[in-house]
């Protein structure tokens, strides 16, 4: 994987008014970490560090220079995303050298078509390697190509670029191929699903009807008063 340059500038505001202000500004709040230096809080623009992950992935690796003269070579570690507007709220960057090995979570993809009338169950989406820092890989492989019911891909079947060293269990399950339902299995649970459907409209039914009375009631009783 190619480093991304990337301009960023010191953090002076802390706290979640400072994180605030600084998403507002267009930038995203970062701390900067790791070989036993002191952490350092940085800045980094909004736009250019979203299309860095975009198109590189959560291991994009990042060639920080720094306003205050500095430059560093860092990994995201942790990136926190706010679900609802989808933007980086905070994001730890480890310092990392070249030739150093990191040891990092690696998306994994599914190759290929299993056997007619199956299932793919995802176990695992990412897989644990280590890999030279300038050198880590954005995804890895495994393929299910023919793959029948019951049989199951485990780490040790990704296949791993060279320079790349399996740091997981190698028998950790990684998808597990399943056989389809028939039509028969999904017919047979269409009566389950519609005699639920109708006990719970019944229900309903009922509460509204008990809701109804006592209104009723009252009314007859406020005409028989008057």
């Amino acid at each position: 994987m190619s480093e991304v340059k990337i301009s960023a500038e010191p953090r002076t505001e802390f706290g979640k008014g400072g994180a605030r202000r600084t998403r507002r500004a267009g930038k995203v709040p970062a701390v900067l970490y790791g070989h036993g230096e002191k952490p350092k809080h940085i800045a980094l623009p909004a736009r250019e560090f979203a299309a860095a992950i975009r198109n590189g992935g959560a291991n994009q690796l990042l060639a920080l220079d720094i306003s205050d003269g500095t430059q560093a070579l860092a990994l995201p570690k942790a990136i926190q995303r706010d679900p609802i507007k989808d933007t980086f709220e905070h994001v730890d960057l480890l310092l990392v050298r070249r030739g150093e090995k990191v040891t990092v979570d690696v998306p994994v993809q599914l190759t290929g078509e299993a056997a007619r009338d199956t299932l793919i169950v995802h176990d695992h989406d990412t897989l644990s390697v280590t890999a030279d820092a300038t050198k880590v890989p954005d995804h890895l492989e495994a393929s299910i190509e023919g793959a029948e019911a019951g049989s199951q891909v485990t780490a040790a079947d990704v296949q791993l670029p060279a320079g790349v060293e399996l740091a997981a269990d190698p028998e950790m399950a990684v998808a597990t191929v399943t056989a389809a339902p028939t039509a028969e299995q999904l017919e047979a649970t269409l009566p389950e699903v519609e005699t639920a459907d109708a006990e719970a409209e019944a229900g309903v039914g009922e509460e509204t009807a008990e809701a109804a009375e006592p209104a009723g009631e009252e009314n007859a009783e406020a005409k028989t008063e008057a």
